[in-house]
């Protein structure tokens, strides 16, 4: 990323599953460290490896990613257009460097209920809340696609903004 692909000191952890559609991730850098951690690290040792589906869809994304990188370009600005639509209807959007918008909810209840109601009228959303994001960071994710049409990234955001949990209405408190 920063011209330091390839440098005999750089090691880069990538995922396979939000850049080319596939699951787990991978650990590049030299041959050295990578063969270190396959020897001695824990999370390695005890996890299975990736199924080799899993693993021809990566390599299959990549090649085409190599052969049409527009489509890559495509998806970061179908992603800023996500973003720029969310944040002038009022909410708190991510300003995204690649193809996923993160957009804050105000407690990880009314994330869920924003979720839900964005999938009932038809846009997928992801829902993040704690713990696998700090305390009062809960968020929607959506993740961009080069093949979203104009009118589909018109309506994503008219969804998001609709369902969106309103800041007079008070939000249900785990407890209460």
């Amino acid at each position: 990323a920063a011209g330091l692909a390839g440098s005999p000191d750089v090691v880069a952890t990538v995922t396979l599953s939000k850049s080319l559609g596939s699951q787990g991730g991978a650990v590049l850098g030299p041959r050295r460290v990578v063969r270190h951690l396959v020897e001695t690290a824990r999370t390695f040792i005890f996890d299975t490896g990736l199924a080799p589906a899993s693993v021809g869809a990566a390599l299959g994304a990549l090649r085409l990613l190599r052969e049409e990188p527009e489509r890559a370009a495509r998806a970061r600005e179908v992603a800023r257009r996500l973003s720029a639509g969310l944040t002038a209807a009022g909410l708190e959007a991510s300003v995204p460097d690649a193809a996923v918008v993160s957009v804050r909810a105000p407690s990880p209840e009314a994330a869920v209920a924003w979720a839900r109601a964005c999938r009932e009228a038809g846009v997928a959303v992801g829902c993040f809340r704690p713990p696998s994001v700090p305390d009062r960071f809960s968020r929607l994710r959506l993740t961009a696609r080069g093949d979203l049409t104009d009118a589909r990234i018109e309506q994503a955001v008219a969804v998001v903004a609709r369902c969106a949990p309103r800041a007079d209405a008070p939000h249900p408190v785990a407890g209460n």
